[in-house]
This record gives structure tokens, sequence and C-alpha cells, in this order.
């Protein structure tokens, strides 16, 4: 487990001191960047699989195939 410092408002600081008792505090707070963080995740996933799926691009990336070696210089030991 790891303590970590973040900033917030003090109005924002002030309502969840009000609301949330301070020993569930570090749960929510984890809970909510669990969610926060896979609907992120999960946006990223969805964009790569777009990315993959394109035949337009995908054709374009093949065309580029060609020139990954360009100025690599094949040594013979």
């Amino acid at each position: 487990m790891q303590r970590i410092l973040i900033s917030v408002s003090d109005s924002l600081a002030s309502r969840m001191k009000a609301v949330i008792p301070g020993r569930q505090r570090s749960k929510i707070i984890s809970q909510l960047l669990e969610q926060e963080l896979k609907k992120r995740e999960d946006a990223l996933y969805q964009c790569a699989l777009e990315v993959e799926q394109n035949e337009a691009l995908n054709a374009e990336m093949k065309e580029w195939e060609v020139t990954v070696a360009d100025g690599v210089k094949h040594e013979s030991w």
C-alpha cells in the first residue's frame, strides 16, 4: 500500500470531511480512482481496436513497412 499526497479545493475537502467518515476516506477515494481508471483504460482499448480494424490505415502502414530498415547498416562480424 502506498501513501500519496493530492491537492483538492478547500470546499471539496470540507464536503468530503462532512460526508465521509475519516476511516472510510481512503477506501472511497480508491474506489473512485479505480472506476475512473477503468473508464479511461476501456476508452483507450476501444481506440486501439478501432485503429487495428481501420483497413485504410492498415493498408497505408503496410506501404510504409518497406522503410523500416532505412538507414540501418547491416554489420558483418
